[in-house]
């Protein structure tokens, strides 16, 4: 039987543990094919782990775009790293006229190991030209909060607070990843317009986490590409990111990723 196909449109992690590295791992181990369209490149310094981004040019973009679409076609898509407005403005009207009908925008505004929003004028871009396309989009925290004009969020009424909000810009379903607040529960919270649904894991003692957001929404992509709905598949991907994690591993000094190939028993 020939596979479904999901698309990412993200940058280059070339430490192999998020981004579009994350994302096509994420699709072969979901039993998708996996596709992309690189939107940008980054490099970390060995010394350091400070990051080097260099964008991909807008030209490049839409030539990639357009070997999948029409080239190829897709099931899903999803969006991660996209690191100018002008790049945000095209994706956005590349994916309008696709008409994708199963799109997650993850709107990725930092690189793990920072603090601050890689470039801060992307958040109005983003709800602007994203989020009126989406049918899921997977803020974690500090994401959710720029996207909701909240101030930090720390409690669970925040977090829905910020879920109305974020929906109000257009967005189908929104899927907050809360694994950062709460001391022993790692949850995610699903608001479709009418109705919060929680999704709650244990919080786990690790520090190895890069690329468990890019991974998470890979996951809703390739199961929404299977034609799940979104509730099954954002508990997929809640649990597809916790057997990452049990798993997950130093790959140097800075930094350790989830793995993959731990997520295969999955059904």
């Amino acid at each position: 039987m020939t596979p479904k196909k999901a698309l990412t449109i993200a940058g280059s992690d070339c430490s192999g543990g998020a981004g579009i590295q994350a994302d096509l791992k994420t699709f072969q181990e979901r039993d998708v094919y996996g596709m992309s369209v690189l939107t940008v490149l980054v490099a970390m310094k060995p010394d350091t782990w400070a990051h080097v981004v260099v964008p991909v040019s807008p030209d490049m973009i839409a030539e990639q775009f357009a070997t999948i679409i029409p080239g190829i076609g897709a099931d899903a898509a999803k969006t991660g790293m996209l690191p100018t407005v002008e790049i945000i403005s095209l994706v956005g009207r590349l994916l309008a006229a696709a008409n994708i009908p199963r799109l997650v925008i993850d709107p990725v505004m930092v690189c793990k190991g920072t603090s601050q929003p890689l470039f801060p004028e992307n958040t109005a871009a983003m709800i602007k030209h994203l989020l009126p396309l989406a049918m899921v989009v997977t803020p974690n925290t500090f994401e959710a909060a720029q996207l909701a004009a909240m101030p930090e969020l720390k409690t669970r009424n925040d977090l829905q607070e910020a879920a109305r909000r974020i929906h109000g810009h257009g967005a189908a379903n929104v899927v907050i990843k809360a694994a950062r607040l709460f001391p022993d529960q790692a949850p995610n919270l699903l608001f479709d317009g009418k109705s919060f649904t929680w999704f709650d894991h244990p919080r786990l003692a690790t520090t190895w986490t890069h690329g468990a957001g890019c991974t998470f929404s890979a996951c809703v992509t390739a199961e929404l590409a299977k034609h799940d709905d979104v509730p099954a598949a954002v508990q997929t991907a809640g649990d597809f990111v916790h057997a990452a994690l049990v798993e997950s591993f130093p790959l140097n000094r800075h930094v350790g990723p989830v793995y993959h190939k731990a997520m295969a028993k999955l059904p």
